[in-house]
């Protein structure tokens, strides 16, 4: 298993995400753009972002620098945690109320709110299981 956000790891991500049509298929209906970050909440930069156009991944890499539109952060035991057992909808909102998931950029709320972003959500974390 790779290490979560190194680039094996990143590259694997970005296969699953595309090639998933509750993911990858689902944003692409709605023509979601966007520059996400991943890291750990104890590291002022993320460790990872990927670059979304159209619903597809069409970059993913070490953060260097790119303006976020979301930026997500947890503890390193709690990625580990999603690893082994992706959280659903509920557990992800549990996780964001105790802390254990934060949003340094974007709105958490807006997002779970609008059933077209929360399922792709809430998918995007079941994938990262499987890399």
């Amino acid at each position: 298993m790779a290490e979560i956000f190194s680039d094996e790891w990143l590259s694997g991500f970005q296969e699953k995400w595309n090639s998933d049509p509750e993911l990858g298929g689902e944003l692409e209906k709605i023509a979601f753009n966007s520059v996400i970050g991943y890291g750990f909440e104890d590291v002022e930069e993320p460790a990872a972002v990927i670059v979304v156009n159209h619903g597809k991944i069409v970059s993913a890499g070490a953060y260097n620098g790119e303006e976020l539109n979301w930026d997500l952060r947890a503890p390193r035991k709690q990625w580990d945690a999603w690893l082994a057992k992706p959280p659903g909808l509920m557990g992800i909102g549990l996780a964001y109320t105790s802390r254990k998931l934060r949003f340094k950029v974007g709105d958490y709320s807006a997002m779970v709110k609008d059933p077209r972003m929360a399922g792709p959500f809430v998918r995007s974390f079941a994938l990262m299981g499987t890399i």
